[in-house]
């Protein structure tokens, strides 16, 4: 028989923080969508990032839709970890990956319409996301005969967890170079890092009802997912805050001075701060 919650309480709460934490990452896009849009420019937002997050999000997206719409994968689910144990992933999760994959293919489009200096996708991101579907493709290939899509979706899993561990880097080291985050939007940080500790929180509830941490390793994915959201969203805290504060001018506005001119064209007027 497949487990069910001992805890009425404790499912209302999972419920609560998990649908808390799916609003907080999926407003957390909007911030810079809406910078964008009110800078008509770019400038300041790596495009590395935006690619390597769309494939991290397509990869979960799968990932999540799969395990918790398929009766086949949750059999396979049970056959592996035991019949008691939950499925380690709710409505939410499925939700703000689909809310995900969209807002970043928007956003994605807003560079291509407005302001981006000299910035470009890197060959190094090309080549680490052309490796990733090709991997991915050649593991359905071999999952294929055998209907071993437990160990499929595990994969695409993993791929999430790598992307969101290399995704930020591109953009930490951009505005170290820049010495500034500018066009960097702080309000996604700090919504992004809420919806992490939440997130982390959630599957805490789910292993104090069920007396296990079959949860966390079960879905090392989401766990891993937490940590390396609160991480980075740390580092871009400090370089906003401490770092690399904006400096206005005595009417409010930002001023720009950057410091390494290859990364974009200087700019003629002051800029909105992030949002």
């Amino acid at each position: 028989m497949s487990s069910s919650w001992n805890s009425v309480g404790l499912e209302v709460l999972y419920q609560v923080i998990g649908w808390i934490a799916f609003a907080a990452w999926s407003f957390s896009f909007y911030p810079q969508v809406v910078l964008n849009y009110r800078r008509k420019s770019v400038v300041g937002l790596n495009f590395d990032f935006l690619v390597l997050n769309l494939t991290k999000h397509s990869s979960y997206l799968i990932y999540n839709a799969a395990l918790f719409f398929s009766p086949i994968i949750q059999k396979q689910y049970h056959e592996k970890f035991g019949d008691k144990e939950m499925i380690p992933v709710a409505a939410n999760d499925v939700a703000f990956s689909i809310h995900a994959v969209t807002l970043t293919a928007f956003t994605l489009s807003q560079v291509l319409i407005y302001e981006r200096g000299n910035q470009k996708v890197s060959k190094v991101c090309i080549s680490i996301t052309a490796v990733v579907w090709i991997a991915a493709i050649v593991c359905l290939i071999v999952a294929w005969p055998k209907s071993n899509w437990l160990w499929l979706i595990d994969v695409f899993n993993s791929i999430q967890v790598l992307m969101t561990a290399i995704k930020y880097i591109p953009q930490a080291v951009m505005n170290f170079q820049r010495k500034s985050t500018i066009g960097w939007s702080i309000g996604n940080i700090l919504l992004d890092l809420t919806g992490g500790v939440l997130n982390f929180g959630q599957m805490g509830v789910q292993s104090v009802d069920q007396h296990t941490l079959v949860n966390f390793y079960g879905n090392i994915g989401k766990t891993l997912l937490s940590l390396e959201v609160v991480f980075f969203d740390v580092i871009f805290i400090i370089q906003h805050y401490v770092l690399y504060p904006v400096r206005r001018d005595e009417n409010g506005k930002a001023i720009i001075s950057e410091r390494v001119a290859p990364l974009v064209r200087p700019l003629e007027k002051p800029e909105e701060d992030s949002v």
